[in-house]
């Protein structure tokens, strides 16, 4: 691993005046939201990308675009240790590195701990006396009765009941909260929610609007059953075991030392891969510097790993990629993610495309997502899904060989009627038929540290900014 050396020369950041989500906010100002167009009436919706690719090794990404591609903080880390960069969600990003295959990474990941730079996601605050109200205006989450530094999975809703996109909301305070979505559809999204905030801050009272911020900060994500011992090692003496205080789903701040650097991080214990893990926010100029120390860490039981160990981590964890297994054309029924709709929500039926998610969760939808174990070659985005007597009954939206299982596995949508696990099908690969089955989801359980009680880390057990934060001191001057 390289030496934490190539970093010693940075200029020091004064963190007097600095706490997490202070550093260099951008207001949003994108131009107007314009849903998709309807796709023509039939059984099964073509899939509508909101990611440009290319058919590459990797069909999910490109390795060539006409548009000037963005870089994450990680970048120059990325091409120094040797990572394959190709086009994703606009950026450049590393989808293997030299000294692991996509499967080799993908059970390392399993197996020990993986390092992703995810600073190409959005990171969002929203903060104002109606904040909650708001979000829950455009979601259907009950974030009213959420735990502070408690996050959920959401998903952003069309009138139609079809998904703008899905994020993660963490509530930091009942008027503040952190949102991230995804980096793919960063225009359209930010488009939709100026337009959203627009209309709810001009109905809403003296004193009562939201304010709106992007954060231009990094982002990673450590995963796999070492993710824990490998930032335990850089927390200060004085914090709190994570193992003991923080759970899935749950969050906190901290501020680490590196090479005589104070940086004020923000820890999730969640992820996108099945695993144990933490999303870190970091702030930009100091990313490398704090990554680099977790590839130094003692015992170097870290290794970066890229988007194609990310893609089929998160696939044998049965989680969906937007553009390709949910869009503005799902509903979150259709989806199976029927549990994100709260049932507080259901009972006042006051969000958005309500009438159309209610009658599909009493009714049954026309087609739902499920999972497949195909065999033979691997089945890819658009193979046909058919019964053994050849009648079309749905299309695969990811697919690829699961280096845990050994298996090729899938997810895609059926009509309804063929959803139960154990249902015998057939998958056109390549225009050869191949025999397949319904399979539960997710493939691989998942490995989530969870709590006996689930009950949330006790914030006045914390020390430095994270009690600050938890007791809302701190937001009143976010934005001075």
């Amino acid at each position: 691993m390289a030496s934490r050396a190539l970093n010693r020369n940075r200029k020091v950041v004064d963190l007097s005046r600095v706490c997490f989500l202070q550093q260099r906010a951008i207001s949003t100002v994108p131009r107007p939201y314009k849903p998709a167009a309807p796709l023509p009436s039939r059984s099964i919706p073509r899939q509508v990308s909101c990611v440009r690719s290319i058919p590459v090794r990797h069909a999910r990404y490109s390795s060539s675009s006409s548009a000037p591609l963005l870089k994450t903080p990680l970048y120059d880390l990325h091409v120094r240790y040797d990572g394959k960069m190709v086009e994703f969600g606009g950026h450049a990003m590393p989808v293997q590195y030299a000294d692991q295959g996509i499967g080799e990474s993908h059970r390392y990941v399993r197996e020990a701990c993986g390092l992703f730079d995810v600073s190409h996601m959005v990171q969002h605050q929203f903060t104002g006396p109606t904040a909650a109200a708001f979000l829950e205006s455009i979601t259907p989450s009950d974030l009213k009765s959420l735990e502070p530094f408690s996050s959920t999975l959401s998903v952003l809703l069309l009138p139609t009941g079809g998904i703008v996109d899905d994020t993660i909301i963490t509530k930091h305070d009942e008027n503040a909260f952190y949102v991230v979505t995804n980096a793919g559809c960063r225009d359209k999204d930010l488009a939709f929610l100026s337009e959203k905030l627009k209309e709810w801050n001009a109905q809403a009272g003296e004193g009562e609007q939201v304010r709106h911020d992007v954060l231009a900060r990094g982002l990673i994500a450590l995963q796999g059953p070492e993710a824990s011992k490998v930032l335990q090692s850089l927390l200060k003496p004085e914090d709190e075991a994570l193992d003991s205080t923080l759970f899935f789903g749950q969050s906190k701040f901290a501020t680490i030392t590196v090479d005589g650097e104070d940086v004020p991080i923000h820890i999730a214990r969640g992820g996108y891969t099945g695993e144990d893990g933490f999303e870190i926010s970091i702030p930009a100029e100091q990313t490398e510097l704090v990554v680099e120390a977790m590839l130094d860490a003692e015992d170097c039981v870290t290794k970066l790993a890229g988007l194609g160990a990310r893609d089929s981590l998160r696939l044998e964890a049965g989680m969906c990629l937007y553009g390709h297994d949910i869009d503005e054309n799902t509903t979150p029924v259709e989806g199976n993610l029927t549990w994100l709709v709260a049932k507080s929500r259901r009972k006042d039926a006051n969000f958005p495309g309500a009438s159309t998610i209610l009658k599909q969760i009493k009714e049954g939808p026309s087609r739902r997502r499920i999972g497949l174990i195909v065999n033979g070659a691997p089945a890819r985005e658009g193979a046909i899904i058919k019964t053994a007597d050849g009648e079309k009954i749905g299309v695969i939206t990811s697919g690829c060989p699961s280096p845990t299982l050994g298996k090729n596995i899938a997810m895609g949508y059926v009509e309804e009627k063929y959803k139960k696990v154990g249902t015998e099908v057939v998958v056109e690969v390549r225009g050869k038929p191949r025999q397949a089955v319904i399979a539960k989801m997710p493939f691989v359980p998942a490995k989530y540290h969870k709590s006996d009680g689930g009950s949330s880390p006790d914030s006045s057990s914390s020390s430095g900014l994270f009690s600050a934060f938890a007791t809302g001191a701190i937001f009143a001057s976010i934005f001075d």
